[in-house]
């Protein structure tokens, strides 16, 4: 794609949904159709293009979201096919940041699934244009109404069919336009490539009228001309519905639904043309907005090449052939190689050394990009996901990325000397590539200690180590990242005094301390009046405070919600500095953390069961032996549908468990909803553990 094509004819896209919704299957037939591949790739065959990594091709999921450029009656399209599995939700996350629409899949037997509903919540907080696409129309037990119904009542979405399928399950044979008022037929010969356009079936017509009704009542806000020819029952025509439908999808003020069985070669080609109709190109959305590095007074930047340069790194891959590669989404300005760009985060120069076009793990070279272009950077070495690159004399910082703290950690170790080294290359290339991946050594043990999002999340990076690093290793058992809290205020006073001859060091605090609200980390206020203690050392008691949270009371766990206020002190004109009033900080938390009723927090999972009715029994007692808290039991489909919450300790090996329960026939998604207090009981034997460990 070079530089200089019209902004208005890109598109970037994401394609995100529930795991098994179709998402790859429906991105591989777009390539097909697109000319990008000359054959079709399955998922089940592990042939899928945009599943390129070994594990995705054994598990038939998408982990990493891959990136491709195709071209659909002269636009350009940025794809990325993001992961519908949760442990994987950074992905999801960090491609919504830089994309300007998204097909949200969903499958017309399962309708909103749990991981739809998650992608949903990130999408409505970056106001992510949507249109939908629900897939699988030609499986038993395919309802298009219902699904759409669904995305209503869960989803609060305005969903509004701008297609019917003709026929369910084995009786799906084409594709009703409401826009247009025609029924089109695929060929099967041709896998879908050709089709017909035919008068819409007399038997279907008085359906398909009702719900162009429906359809141009909801866009009639949107255009003033089709709000007066609606009123008066005069005829519409299709591209002044297409206008109206675009207006309000780019104002997420309504979804379009579509339908197709992309498996089945149907749909596809209507789903590209409403990719091109309805979501918004950069120029139709307003300008990124951005803050000056110096003076923090706010910046925009518009869609256009001759603007100052301004990019964010949403993706670092290690790749095998060029090394590391920066994914950069272009707001403004163009970039060109051998371009020296500053890094806002870091305020350090980057030179570009190639930029490509990536198709999934392919690529293309370019010599320039150009606002509204996705890319592959080489020759970044300090930037990673989240950084903003810009102009260096016109430098600009975009909206920071935030990233949940992972939950499950397990200790790993070489198995000999020579894999030590490629161990900690390999963690810290890792690391590099997924911002949800922590690594840390344990100061006691000297253990190597990984953190992620889930079982899943730790065993797909752990076989990476192996294929990609050729590293061996040890993996203990998973462990819970457990945190601790104070459960009531409680003051401190210290008076940290060193006379070691020459200069000494004095700092004295008097401090009040209680629980903070979850999730708000420390809340530091300063209430000193009258300078007792000089302004420039409040920074080194909050400074202090924040180390000492690393490390609780309780067994060393982080100390989490805490607000903390400084209350009084005073300070030595000779004596005092920095580093003294850090410490007096620390002790102080120290000091008021074991007086404030110190307890041990676990994660709590969000735990959705979707089962044959036979085996709920079995399954809610198993659910109840892990201290799960069942919230409802409803219907999903003609299955039963179980929802509950319980502790991360308690769900480990819950995939196999489930398995044998339910014959295989049971599945279940899982998520990191809030931190909650272990039972005083439990409590005592996970800390008595530690003790002795």
């Amino acid at each position: 794609m070079a530089a200089n094509i019209d902004i208005s004819k890109i598109r970037n896209i994401g394609i995100a949904a529930h795991i098994d919704a179709g998402k790859t299957t429906t991105t591989e037939r777009i390539l097909y159709y697109t000319g990008k591949t000359h054959r079709l790739g399955e998922v089940h065959d592990g042939a899928a293009t945009m599943d390129w990594m070994e594990q995705e091709k054994e598990r038939g999921i998408t982990i990493t979201s891959a990136a491709t450029t195709c071209e659909w009656h002269d636009h350009y399209i940025n794809i990325i096919d993001t992961p519908g599995h949760v442990d994987f939700t950074v992905e999801v996350e960090r491609s919504l940041r830089v994309l300007d629409g998204v097909v949200a899949l969903f499958c017309a037997v399962g309708g909103v699934e749990p991981q739809s509903e998650t992608v949903w919540r990130q999408a409505d907080r970056y106001h992510v244009p949507r249109i939908a696409y629900v897939n699988k129309m030609d499986r038993v037990g395919a309802n298009f109404l219902e699904a759409v119904e669904m995305m209503r009542e869960r989803l609060g979405a305005n969903a509004i069919p701008i297609q019917l399928p003709a026929g369910e399950a084995e009786l799906f044979t084409g594709i009703i336009d409401l826009i247009d008022m025609n029924f089109r037929v695929y060929h099967d010969e041709t896998s879908g490539a050709t089709f017909e356009d035919l008068p819409i079936p007399e038997s279907l017509l008085e359906n398909a009228r009702k719900h162009r009704e429906h359809l141009l009542e909801a866009i009639s806000d949107y255009d003033d001309r089709l709000l007066e020819k609606f009123i008066h029952d005069e005829p519409i025509q299709p591209d002044e519905v297409v206008r109206a439908v675009r207006r309000a999808t780019i104002d997420t003020k309504i979804m379009p639904v579509l339908c197709g069985s992309s498996f089945k070669n149907k749909g596809v080609q209507k789903l590209l043309d409403a990719v091109l109709a309805f979501l918004p190109s950069p120029v139709d959305l307003p300008p990124v907005i951005g803050y000056n590095v110096d003076t923090g007074e706010k910046i925009e930047r518009h869609p256009r090449n001759d603007e100052a340069f301004s990019a964010l790194a949403f993706k670092i891959m290690t790749d095998a052939y060029v090394g590391r590669l920066t994914y950069i989404r272009v707001y403004s300005g163009l970039i060109k190689v051998g371009d020296s760009v500053l890094n806002a985060a870091t305020s350090k120069k980057e030179r570009v050394g190639r930029i490509m076009e990536m198709h999934a793990n392919k690529r293309e070279e370019l010599t320039e990009a150009g606002a509204g272009q996705i890319v592959g950077v080489i020759g970044l070495k300090n930037s990673t996901t989240g950084h903003t690159l810009c102009d260096p004399k016109h430098p600009i910082q975009l909206e920071l990325m935030v990233f949940p703290e992972p939950v499950i950690s397990v200790a790993i170790e070489p198995k000999s000397k020579a894999d030590q080294d490629r161990l900690t290359s390999a963690l810290s290339k890792l690391a590099e590539e997924d911002p949800t991946f922590k690594i840390k050594v344990d100061e006691d043990t000297g253990q190597t200690i990984i953190s992620g999002m889930g079982e899943l999340h730790l065993e797909i990076l752990i076989d990476r180590m192996l294929r990609e690093f050729g590293v061996t290793a040890n993996v203990g058992r998973p462990q819970v990242a457990f945190k601790e809290a104070i459960c009531k205020p409680a003051d401190a006073e210290i008076r940290y005094v060193k006379q070691t001859g020459g200069r000494g060091q004095f700092a004295h605090v008097v401090m009040h301390f209680e629980p903070g609200e979850a999730g708000a980390g420390l809340v530091f206020e300063n209430k000193i009046v009258g300078g007792s203690i000089p302004r420039e050392y409040i920074p080194s008691v909050e400074r202090g405070i924040r180390d000492s949270m690393e490390r609780g009371v309780l067994a060393g766990y982080p100390l989490v919600d805490i607000k903390a206020q400084l209350v009084d002190g005073s300070y030595h004109e000779v004596d005092s500095s920095d580093i003294a009033f850090r410490v007096a900080g620390s002790m102080a938390f120290q000091q008021a953390a074991r007086k404030g009723d110190p307890a041990l927090l676990e994660p709590m999972m969000d735990i959705e069961v979707v089962l044959p009715e036979e085996y709920l029994g079995d399954v809610i007692g198993d659910l109840n032996s892990r201290r799960a808290k069942i919230h409802g039991i409803g219907m999903r489909g003609q299955a039963k549908l179980v929802s509950a919450t319980a502790p991360l300790k308690e769900m480990f090996g819950y995939a196999t468990r489930l398995r044998s329960l339910s014959q295989g026939r049971a599945t279940y998604t899982m998520e990191f909803s809030h931190y909650e207090r272990v039972p005083a009981k439990m409590a005592e034997t996970i800390l008595a553990g530690v003790g002795k460990g």
